[in-house]
C-alpha cells in the first residue's frame, strides 16, 4: 500500500517517490524518540538549575548567618572596649626609623634615653649588622656551591 508523496521535513528535500507505511512508522518512531530524548534533557537541565539554585540559596543563607555572627562579635568588642581610652592607630603600628631622623624628629619632644641605654642599643645594632653581613656571605657561598653542583650534574647527563 502506498501513500501520497511525503511533505518535506525541515532540512530535508521532498521525495518525489512514494513512501510506504512501514517507513512512515519508522520515521514517526524516530521522531518520538527524539522528542522524548530532548524532553528528558530539558528536565535534566531544569533539575540541575534547581540544584544550583538550592546550593546558591544555602550559601546566601550561610553568609547571612555569618554576617549576623560578625555583627555580634563587633558589638561585643565595642561594648568591652567602651571604657578604654582611644589610642591613635599610629601608636599601635611599630615604626622603624633610621639613626639620622631619630635625633631630629622622634626625640624632639620627648626625654632622652640614658646614655648607657643608647650605647647598648648602638652596640646591639652594630652586632646585628655584622651577623646579617655574615649570613649574606654564607648565603652567597651556598648559592655558588649549588650552582657548581648543578653545572657538574648537567655535564654528567
Amino acid at each position: 500500500m502506498t501513500t501520497p508523496p511525503l511533505v518535506a521535513f525541515p532540512g530535508q528535500q521532498p521525495h518525489a517517490r512514494d513512501v510506504n507505511t512501514a517507513s512512515l512508522c519508522r520515521i514517526g518512531q524516530e521522531t518520538v524518540q527524539d522528542i522524548v530524548l530532548r524532553t528528558m534533557e530539558i528536565f535534566q537541565l531544569l533539575r540541575n538549575m534547581q540544584d544550583r539554585l538550592g546550593k546558591l540559596q544555602e550559601h546566601l543563607r550561610m553568609l547571612s548567618v555569618l554576617f549576623r555572627k560578625l555583627r555580634l562579635v563587633y558589638d561585643k568588642c565595642n561594648q568591652n572596649c567602651s571604657g578604654l581610652d582611644p589610642v591613635p592607630p599610629e601608636q599601635l603600628i611599630p615604626y622603624v626609623e633610621d639613626d639620622s631622623s631619630k635625633h631630629d624628629e622622634h626625640l624632639a619632644g620627648q626625654t632622652r634615653p640614658a646614655p648607657e641605654d643608647r650605647r647598648e642599643v648602638l652596640e646591639v645594632n652594630k652586632k646585628l649588622k655584622q651577623k646579617n653581613q655574615q649570613l649574606k656571605q654564607i648565603m652567597d657561598q651556598l648559592r655558588n656551591l649549588i650552582w657548581e653542583i648543578n653545572s657538574m650534574l648537567a655535564v654528567r647527563s
